[in-house]
């Protein structure tokens, strides 16, 4: 499965089932916290369940930023660069996750 139909790179099937998997449990860890909104729940067990959300995020944007990364040095390096300007525009990326 491409990382984008518009996209050369692909990111093989285990890697996006993965990644869907997660999605799905952070969907799930979305509405636990919104249910405890709701509920008056502990703020600290609120927010222990929001950080393990971020975390989550933060690995699901990690493999993307790879995929990212393979699409966009395929491409420089296909079309002659050295690699240069892809790294740079992931870290472009990268600082916009931070």
């Amino acid at each position: 499965m491409p990382c984008s139909e518009k996209r050369a790179t692909t990111m093989d099937k285990d890697r996006l089932e993965d990644l869907l998997q997660r999605m799905s449990r952070i969907e799930g860890q979305a509405r636990g916290v919104r249910r405890m909104l709701e509920e008056g729940a502990d703020c600290q067990d609120t927010l222990i369940q929001i950080g393990a959300m971020r975390a989550a995020l933060n690995r699901v944007a990690l493999a993307m930023l790879g995929c990212h990364l393979a699409q966009e040095l395929g491409r420089e390096l296909s079309a002659g660069g050295d690699g240069r300007k892809a790294i740079d525009r992931a870290l472009e990326v990268l600082a916009k996750l931070a």
